[in-house]
């Protein structure tokens, strides 16, 4: 005779259980999408970097040649035309993208109002103003003045930006309406500098000022590539601050962040991150405005930052492969494609943001 023996059934699982399986599933997929949407990125800047070095003008260099020079292991025609002019070139597009992209998103994500951005609240027209005073009236002073004088002039902007904006915090429809009131003041104050500087002069900074990678060289994507490294090391010094003060600043307080000190030192990160890159290709228009929002809706707000500069390096090396190359309108300043593309979404962006506040 034998003994049944009794089958002993899963206990079902609780809510709470059942919850965290589900947080747990959303978060792997959140991750390969993350991973899927930087690989494709990645991808993106890697073609973009071959085109705007193959598509300039280097038909005279042998096809086995332009790897070796693009490394700088060839001399002659071959290292003048990759080495020195192409390969600049598409790094600075790169660099300086990233950085427009890091500082964009920065601001959008700690202010909270997608129109803060560095060149819309006047923090690039102040580097602007800083970069022209030395390219203007001291070119050769030393070869760090431009970046060092657009860093002053940015986190003076930054400042007087706060300082104006503050009342029992930072109102952010009146941080952006100060921002675009200063930003009018240094342009103007840039133009006087033109009516005063030597001519010769004169046609090159006008380029700058429009925003161009023109004439971009090795310390040029020395001086970005030391930016990058150092403003991505400092956001991720800040990510936790960041993170807890988009909650909102009560909140952030009250999981032990210092909300004051961390909002001024990440603003000050995006100052520099926008300000270095202007002194060196000049104030690219917009793509710090539609960097942030673009790497939103590929992987969400919590992870916008880190994607942001794959963003803008993606904007600003197309923009320029396409001001080189398209036809009918090249060649043409990069800050030209980058505003034909930016504008419309800043004018719907601001009519969004009225439709909402009026319905």
């Amino acid at each position: 005779m034998t003994t049944a023996i009794p089958v002993r059934r899963p206990e079902p699982a609780t809510p709470l259980e059942t919850t965290a399986a589900r947080l747990r599933t959303a978060r792997r997929a959140h991750n390969l999408r993350t991973v899927a949407v930087s690989a494709v990125l990645v991808a993106l800047l890697l073609g973009l970097t071959s085109a705007s070095v193959l598509l300039g003008g280097v038909g005279d260099v042998a096809p086995g040649d332009v790897l070796p020079a693009a490394l700088g292991l060839r001399d002659g025609l071959a290292d003048y035309l990759i080495f020195q002019l192409r390969m600049p070139r598409a790094l600075a597009a790169l660099l300086a993208g990233a950085l427009f992209g890091l500082a964009g998103a920065l601001y959008q994500r700690l202010v909270r109002n997608p129109l803060a951005t560095p060149d819309v609240v006047g923090i690039s027209a102040g580097a602007s103003a800083g970069a022209a005073t030395i390219l203007l009236l001291a070119p050769s002073a030393f070869a760090w003045g431009p970046s060092l004088a657009a860093v002053a002039g940015a986190f003076a902007l930054v400042a007087a930006v706060h300082a104006l904006s503050w009342q029992r915090g930072v109102d952010t429809y009146r941080l952006v309406l100060v921002g675009i009131g200063l930003s009018a003041v240094c342009t103007a104050y840039t133009n006087y500098l033109f009516t005063v500087a030597g001519e010769e002069r004169i046609a090159m900074v006008m380029r700058w000022m429009i925003g161009s990678t023109n004439g971009a060289d090795w310390p040029g994507v020395r001086i970005l590539a030391c930016a990058l490294a150092l403003c991505l090391a400092g956001t991720a010094l800040l990510h936790r601050s960041i993170g807890t003060m988009s909650l909102g600043d009560q909140l952030a307080t009250g999981l032990g962040t210092r909300v004051t000190p961390a909002r001024i030192a990440a603003l000050l990160v995006g100052a520099a991150a926008a300000a270095l890159a202007t002194s060196v290709v000049g104030p690219i228009a917009f793509v710090s405005l539609i960097s942030g929002p673009i790497a939103v809706r590929l992987v969400g707000g919590d992870r916008s930052i880190a994607l942001a500069p794959l963003v803008g390096s993606v904007l600003v090396i197309g923009s320029d492969v396409l001001a080189q190359n398209a036809p009918l309108i090249s060649p043409v300043p990069t800050g030209v494609l980058t505003a034909l593309l930016g504008a419309p979404y800043f004018v719907w962006l601001i009519l969004r943001r009225r439709q909402g506040a009026v319905s």
